[in-house]
């Protein structure tokens, strides 16, 4: 076999796109079993054949699409044939062989477009559907956070504690919901302004006689918490809470110019 001359005659692009009998397939297939330069050729037709298609997806042009064949089949002088011995069923395709690789090219591509379509629409399907549970599972943990709160509020064992507005934002409210049995305390701070960038609140428990600051904690993630609601440890025999802006990270003790809202305990009855 002339390899050369088996790869120029086309047979293996009508084999890449099925065009071939079965007998001239199985054919092929003997080939490319025995022959490493056939089967590579294959390999580049299958390679340039995609290639064709992502190039010719924004509009089909049968005339592009005809002379991208030609010119992976190679550069003939005019009027040039070089012919095979072949079956006749062979020789017919042959002379048919242009015409049915632009048709089975056209529908190949139309086959490629429709696959691609299919995917795209699985893939907005599959966003959308992770979606829809993303937002059933937000639902369902706000609800389950809103009943934990109303639980806690209804507690008898706890105490409310109003924080006003102090001199750097007189227009700042917070309150602490303190449960002295389970040493919790569970800061609304929803109305404190947002922190600027690189600061941080800071909750203290306060002793007043002499004044003692204890953290008990950060409310850290400020921005992204959308109920603004926070529980912190608190074990402290407390007779006020404070809370003040203090650099990422927080401080040993209060930045009194930070303070930004405070509140004494109400006194047992």
């Amino acid at each position: 076999m002339d390899i050369k001359e088996y790869i120029s005659s086309g047979i293996l692009e009508l084999y890449v796109y099925g065009a071939l009998t079965e007998a001239e397939s199985r054919e092929v297939s003997q080939a490319l079993r025995e022959h490493p330069e056939i089967r590579k050729e294959v390999e580049e037709i299958e390679v340039a054949l995609q290639k064709l298609s992502a190039a010719a997806a924004p509009s089909y042009n049968a005339e592009a699409i005809l002379a991208s064949i030609k010119k992976k089949l190679g550069n003939k002088s005019e009027g040039t044939v070089i012919g095979i011995e072949r079956k006749k069923e062979t020789d017919w395709v042959a002379y048919m062989g242009w015409a049915a690789t632009v048709v089975l090219l056209v529908g190949l591509f139309f086959v490629f477009e429709d696959k691609n379509n299919l995917r795209e629409q699985l893939s907005s399907e599959q966003a959308e559907n992770a979606k829809m549970e993303q937002q059933i599972a937000d639902a369902r943990e706000d609800a389950e956070k809103s009943e934990e709160l109303l639980a806690v509020l209804r507690d008898k064992n706890v105490s409310k504690v109003s924080l006003q507005g102090q001199n750097v934002a007189p227009e700042a409210y917070a309150a602490v919901y303190w449960n002295k049995e389970e040493n919790k305390a569970y800061i609304d701070a929803k109305d404190l302004p947002e922190p600027p960038r690189g600061k941080v609140y800071q909750v203290w428990s306060l002793k007043l006689e002499p004044l003692t600051p204890t953290s008990i904690g950060l409310l850290d993630e400020f921005d992204m918490d959308d109920n603004k609601i926070f529980a912190l440890e608190n074990a402290n025999e407390s007779q006020a809470f404070g809370i003040t802006l203090e650099p990422e990270g927080g401080s040993d003790s209060p930045t009194m110019d930070q303070l930004y809202v405070l509140g004494a305990v109400a006194a047992a009855p």
